[in-house]
């Protein structure tokens, strides 16, 4: 064996670790903006091609590994290219009015108004195009989509965007492009968790008018509904916290991006063993995304009550994951003392409901939540005495998982 001064050559570097939805959001050249929530109406937006309008990625650090959302801005007088995907998305109006075109499946073409807190769902794989109403002001509309889930699973771009397939069955009733229009039912899971109110849609005109339901297990006052949208695998709710009032604390899966509708307050979250909080105060136009098994809690600060959107993947029809599946079974509104994911007020940090008090002082609104807490005693403490790690009683049972 003879000896050479040749070099050994290099391997040739690993193909691993690719991230495509990553890749493809960069290949758009449109602004990504990462943090734990964006003020969606301020983002800096830039030209898109892809719509032939302006747009940019919100991207957020709890939007776990299937869903995102990005801003389309329509010019003054313009429309946008028409463009199909066959990953799902919900689309939120933050400003401006203007329509929208879809092509169904056979070729019926079906074209709907909208304004501003409107919400829609085209349904997938159909090309759909956005127009702006107005030639003075530009529209924003913000997309919650699972374009991480189909582009990571295809890893083809022109698979995700060209597909040929239709799929007729989720157009739904005609109807449901109306409006005003769609179809109300309810179900119970049973003793100890709340009935699901559901709405089946395309298109919701007004969210800020639409009709909630009671949710007295997520806070007293609290309303709510849920949303079945285009047939699909993306789940929507609004709630409603009245005046005076806050939610539960609760935590779920990642991936539900939470939009303000209308009114003002925060959201504290935190983690088991946390000795703070991470605050987002939000207003109309602010969306941020819980963390995987991250608590959270929404509170209201101003005279009147204030709404917000969720949108998450899995949906009352079609739960995907297991921990969804568990969420449309009732256990988001139960204690965690008994299995589910819910903080009682009687068992939330003492630090929560005073720094609330503090607040809604400050906007001169009165609480009504003195029938569940000591108020005197609670803004009689001491500042120094509300310090330490968050007070978060630990889950039991298998059902929490």
């Amino acid at each position: 064996m003879t000896e050479s001064n040749s070099p050994m050559p290099l391997p040739e570097r690993a193909r691993v670790l690719f991230d495509p939805y990553g890749d493809w959001a960069a290949a758009e050249k449109i602004p990504i903006h990462v943090d734990f929530g964006h003020d969606l109406i301020a983002l800096e937006t830039s030209v898109w091609d892809r719509y032939d309008a302006r747009g940019c990625f919100a991207h957020t650090y709890g939007a776990g590994d299937f869903m995102a959302n990005y801003v389309i801005e329509v010019p003054p007088g313009k429309k946008t290219n028409p463009v199909k995907h066959i990953y799902e998305a919900l689309f939120y109006v933050l400003t401006g009015h203007g329509s929208t075109r879809i092509w169904l499946p056979g070729g019926e073409v079906r074209t709907f108004e909208w304004g501003p807190s409107a919400l829609f769902a085209v349904p997938l794989n159909c090309r759909y195009q956005f127009f702006n109403g107005s030639g003075l002001e530009p529209t924003r509309i913000s997309c919650t989509h699972n374009a991480p889930l189909a582009l990571n699973l295809y890893h083809n771009v022109g698979y995700v965007f060209d597909n040929p397939y239709e799929f007729p069955e989720r157009i739904g009733n005609k109807k449901y492009f109306d409006g005003a229009e769609g179809d109300y039912s309810t179900y119970d899971n049973g003793p100890g968790t709340a009935t699901e109110n559901l709405w089946e849609t395309n298109f919701v005109h007004d969210l800020t008018e639409f009709k909630l339901y009671d949710a007295d297990m997520r806070g007293k006052g609290s309303l709510t509904v849920d949303f079945i949208l285009a047939d699909g695998v993306l789940h929507a709710h609004v709630s409603q916290i009245p005046a005076g009032r806050y939610k539960k604390a609760h935590r779920h899966a990642a991936g539900t991006h939470v939009h303000a509708i209308d009114g003002a307050g925060f959201t504290l979250l935190w983690y088991e063993g946390d000795s703070e909080f991470k605050e987002i105060p939000w207003r109309h136009g602010v969306m941020y995304t819980p963390p995987f098994w991250m608590f959270h809690q929404h509170f209201n600060t101003v005279p009147e009550p204030a709404r917000y959107l969720a949108c998450s993947l899995g949906s009352r029809r079609y739960p995907f994951v297991s921990l969804r599946r568990k969420s449309a079974e009732g256990l988001g509104s139960v204690s965690v003392q008994r299995g589910g994911r819910q903080i009682e007020y009687e068992d939330q940090d003492p630090r929560i409901h005073r720094k609330w008090l503090d607040e809604i002082a400050r906007n001169g609104v009165a609480s009504k939540m003195g029938d569940v807490f000591d108020e005197p005693a609670i803004l009689a403490l001491p500042k120094d005495r509300l310090t330490g790690v968050i007070q978060t009683p630990r889950s039991v049972g298998p059902a929490a998982i």
